[in-house]
């Protein structure tokens, strides 16, 4: 689910480059115009040349900071988020034994009827025990920064000052081999922080996670110029420190999940398949019982 998920989230991705791309219009001497560039590029623009002038006229740095205030406004959002989340891995934790009961009966099962009631009973052992099937892990904080991500591709892309500019050697509207190594690093360093203090099932499960996230982003930062490239990789520093943080909440998390099961156990959802097949075998004598009546009254006949 989580893995699908991130598969969305880079297609979104994506797709915003593309109508990016795609949505400036330029008059016939090349000049760009448009709702896109009036209202974020041009904007974003003077932002970011302000900053530079106060950062000694330097446009990597106006990134960076731009970068750091986003990150640390979204900061509570994304902590709070990944708290779900680590709770829910807790929770799912205890559900296990009983999620492999239900896995291997939906292999077993021999018709679409009997695998749609075991995978509503899954969905019942979620619900029941106050688990979501996201993971507690949603899209708010990507879609927060996704004018930003737009401002900061226009700008770079379209604005003569900042294709121009260079920080420590790297061009700033030009793709940097540079930025995509390091954004790749710090991704797959914050995907290996992240199965830290994690038992070793749900860390096998992760892995694959450890691959895509870190891929996803080395494919964005590719496939933008440097500026955004530079805001992909600080991103990622952030990333690893908001994970070290929920690291260090993990074992308190996990005494309130215990905590709580005390009081609530877990539930066990009735096994619907199981059910009906005994409602078919109570049915049998029923029907032994018509057909010897059906019996008796042909003899009779004859006689």
């Amino acid at each position: 689910m989580k893995n699908k998920k991130l598969l969305t989230i880079a297609a979104i991705m994506a797709s915003a480059m593309l109508f990016l791309s795609g949505c400036v219009q330029h008059t016939a001497s090349g000049k760009p115009y448009g709702f896109v560039y009036d209202n974020l590029a041009v904007p974003t623009q003077h932002v970011l040349v302000w900053l530079s002038q106060i950062l000694g006229n330097s446009l990597g740095w106006a990134i960076i900071v731009i970068t750091f205030i986003v990150r640390l406004v979204l900061m509570p959002i994304m902590i709070k988020q990944s708290k779900n989340a680590t709770v829910q891995q807790e929770k799912i934790a205890h559900i296990k034994p009983l999620m492999e009961d239900i896995t291997k009966r939906q292999k077993e099962a021999t018709s679409d009827a009997e695998r749609m009631a075991i995978n509503q009973e899954m969905m019942q052992l979620y619900r029941d025990n106050n688990i979501s099937m996201t993971g507690g892990i949603g899209c708010l904080p990507l879609l927060i920064q996704m004018p930003i991500f737009a401002a900061l591709y226009a700008a770079i892309q379209y604005s003569p000052e900042l294709s121009r500019s260079y920080f420590y050697g790297i061009n700033l509207g030009q793709r940097s081999f540079t930025l995509v190594a390091l954004s790749f690093v710090v991704y797959a360093l914050q995907g290996w922080l992240s199965t830290l203090g994690v038992p070793e099932a749900q860390r096998a499960q992760m892995r694959q996670m450890m691959i895509i996230s870190p891929l996803m982003i080395t494919f964005m930062t590719y496939i933008s110029p440097a500026g955004l490239g530079l805001y992909f990789f600080v991103g990622g520093i952030f990333a690893c420190i908001q994970t070290l943080i929920i690291n260090y909440m993990r074992p308190r998390i996990r005494k309130e999940v215990l905590a709580e099961l005390k009081k609530n156990p877990v539930k066990q959802p009735k096994k619907v398949v199981t059910e009906a097949k005994e409602t078919t075998i109570e049915s049998s004598p029923t029907s032994a019982t018509s057909k010897k009546k059906r019996n008796a009254g042909k003899q009779n006949r004859h006689k």
